[in-house]
């Protein structure tokens, strides 16, 4: 048994609640591995999970992504061997310490051509970009789709691999600075949705005719204009909260609105099966490493100092991904 530090909640609320402590670490179980972090990458949902929004037993080690060095396997783990640099986006919280257990499965080995702290900040956002594009809604050149919060960490790997497929992305975000990131990172078209009714805008840039697929990780703030941007049959893919969670609604809003769509994916149900774990993967780390999806860290924070990263990223102040470092 070693003893490591981590940051932990032990009552849900704000980021005050987030605590730097010492925790046990013991050994690798048959299929589980040990691994020591060097990048931990910060989400949105981590701020859920803090704030109770979406509940987990207290007392809680946050975090869902990150990339590190395996120190030490179960006996039936022979994907990994120690020393190998690993990285992962969907496992059982715990990212925010600076050692762990975790199961074997849920890591992969990050290529030579990925950096540390590439692989902490976009295995998460980037494998939710992935099944957003890939399978989800299979983006195919020539349609025109719409993100919110384009400037976020999935909204800038998003932009950029959906220009690759070759479609028109628009995008919405908050302020001028974040338009220019979006628009340097592939959106067509950049809406600053305090400025200008998004609505409006989007039935303007498409004559009318609204999108087949909207992806909304905002939440209360943009859905229900949202669904008046969508063509019929269109589809509202609804998988984040970020300005809150949605309201309930008649669900018959969705036949009078055009025989919509509406689905609320996780990334957990598309990488469940460790094949489709280590391809998606695999199409992320491609993409990345031959230059069609940059990854921007434009932001690090210490993990002992998780508390201001939260009190930052619910201010909107950061763009692109944010990693904490050990």
């Amino acid at each position: 048994m070693t003893v490591t530090k981590a940051i932990r909640i032990h009552e849900t609320g704000g980021p005050d609640v987030l605590r730097w402590e010492d925790v046990p670490v013991g050994k690798p179980g048959p299929f589980d591995a040990r691994i020591r972090h060097t990048a931990i990458g910060l989400n949105f949902v981590d701020t859920y999970h803090r704030s109770g929004l979406y509940p987990v037993p207290l007392p809680a080690t946050l975090g869902s992504e990150g990339a590190g060095i395996v120190e030490e396997v179960g006996a039936n783990v022979t994907d990994i061997k120690p020393g190998d640099r690993v990285a992962y986006g969907n496992a059982p919280l715990g990212a925010y310490a600076e050692e762990r257990l975790i199961p074997a499965d849920r890591l992969v080995k990050i290529p030579d051509r990925i950096t540390d702290q590439e692989a902490a900040s976009m295995m998460l956002k980037g494998l939710t970009a992935h099944y957003l594009l890939r399978t989800t809604y299979r983006v195919s050149k020539g349609e025109t789709v719409l993100f919110h919060a384009a400037a976020g960490g999935v909204g800038l790997i998003f932009g950029q691999w959906a220009k690759h497929l070759g479609a028109t992305v628009i995008g919405t975000v908050g302020s001028e600075s974040k338009a220019e990131l979006a628009r340097a990172r592939g959106y067509d078209h950049v809406i600053l949705y305090r400025a200008t009714k998004f609505v409006d805008a989007v039935k303007k840039l498409t004559n009318n005719k609204g999108v087949p697929v909207i992806y909304d990780g905002v939440g209360k703030d943009t859905f229900m204009d949202g669904l008046d941007c969508l063509q019929p049959h269109g589809l509202m893919v609804s998988f984040g909260n970020a300005s809150g969670a949605v309201p309930p609604f008649n669900i018959s809003i969705l036949s009078q609105k055009g025989s919509l769509y509406l689905t609320r994916p996780t990334l957990a149900t598309y990488v469940a099966k460790r094949d489709e774990l280590v391809n998606a993967a695999n199409e992320l780390f491609d993409v990345v490493s031959k230059g069609i999806v940059k990854i921007t860290v434009n932001q690090t924070y210490a993990l002992r100092d998780a508390a201001k990263a939260h009190a930052d990223l619910q201010s909107r102040k950061n763009t692109g991904s944010t990693v904490l470092l050990p």
